[in-house]
């Protein structure tokens, strides 16, 4: 049946795109005002780049341009094939922190705006808090294994510290990680307790925490000039911590800020670019993997071209 599918009743050997499917597919009806860029592994770690319109919401209209690689020359040498009055019809496009794409999309739609998506930025300071708090547990699995050895040479059961909801000190640093991942008042009443007493144990993280929470909450605001002037001092208060992650963070923030702060204009995200990778990751898993990688995307253009 499958066979019979690809060979005959598909249009596959007759469709226009598949002498150069696998290298690049190109669909200028459904370019818009309002694009994301974002790349995606089909099989065995191969990166695509594909370019969606938000308008299509995911389903039919939605792919614009899928282009393997994610090199700016090869992302720009494909999408220069549509024509320039279609490119300078586009007004924005979301992406991640990736320089690469960046370059790309300046290049490929020359009067479009550049909008770094608010996930990917939070995503980086919640994981320089992150880095923090597993250098935290490292710390603490050095002190018990001193401990054991102690315990060990005075020829005593060794007994690890417990706190109140039952965790050690190595096992309240682990399971924390959810929990700080999140705003407070979405904590469930264990994670709740447990970020209690990893603060009280840990002030320094709370600290971070905080910081984090702070920047976050500067995308519950409208204007875009407050939030200049309140990342602005976000930055600043980074780097007077001298923690260095956070200073990383920081740097990251401060050299893509206007893009970051373009999101006030519209308050487009990338999440409609996450959801069709999703869409075809769950597509490749039913179809247990991908054997052939250009009637792959074949199937991709039917259902979302």
């Amino acid at each position: 049946m499958r066979h019979h599918y690809k060979k005959r009743i598909s249009g596959y050997q007759e469709w226009e795109q598949k002498p150069h499917a696998e290298d690049y597919m190109l669909f200028p009806e459904n370019i818009g005002k309002y694009l994301s860029i974002d790349e995606v592994s089909l099989s065995q770690g191969e990166l695509y780049t594909f370019v969606t319109n938000k308008n299509g919401k995911g389903k039919k209209g939605s792919l614009v341009a899928s282009i393997k690689g994610t090199r700016t020359a090869e992302i720009v040498h494909v999408l220069e094939k549509l024509p320039l009055k279609l490119r300078e019809t586009v007004k924005e496009v979301t992406l991640d922190m990736a320089n690469n794409m960046a370059s790309a999309v300046k290049l490929s739609f020359p009067c479009s705006k550049l909008v770094t998506d608010r996930f990917h930025v939070v995503k980086l300071l919640i994981d320089a808090l992150q880095h923090v708090r597993i250098k935290l547990r490292w710390e603490e699995l050095d002190i018990e294994n001193e401990a054991i050895e102690k315990a060990k040479k005075d020829k005593v059961k060794y007994l690890a510290q417990q706190y109140s909801n039952g965790d050690s000190p190595k096992q309240l640093l682990a399971r924390s990680r959810h929990g700080l991942a999140k705003k407070e008042i979405n904590w469930t009443p264990n994670q709740k307790k447990r970020i209690k007493l990893l603060f009280e144990k840990h002030p320094k993280l709370q600290e971070m925490y905080n910081h984090v929470m702070k920047f976050r909450n500067i995308y519950e605001g409208t204007s875009k000039i407050v939030a200049r002037e309140e990342m602005e001092s976000w930055i600043r208060e980074s780097k007077e911590k001298e923690v260095k992650e956070f200073n990383i963070a920081a740097h990251s923030v401060q050299y893509n800020l206007d893009n970051i702060l373009n999101f006030f204009d519209n308050r487009n995200t990338n999440a409609n670019a996450e959801s069709f990778n999703s869409k075809i990751k769950l597509f490749r898993a039913n179809l247990r993997g991908v054997t052939d990688t250009a009637f792959f995307l074949f199937r991709l253009h039917h259902l979302f071209a």
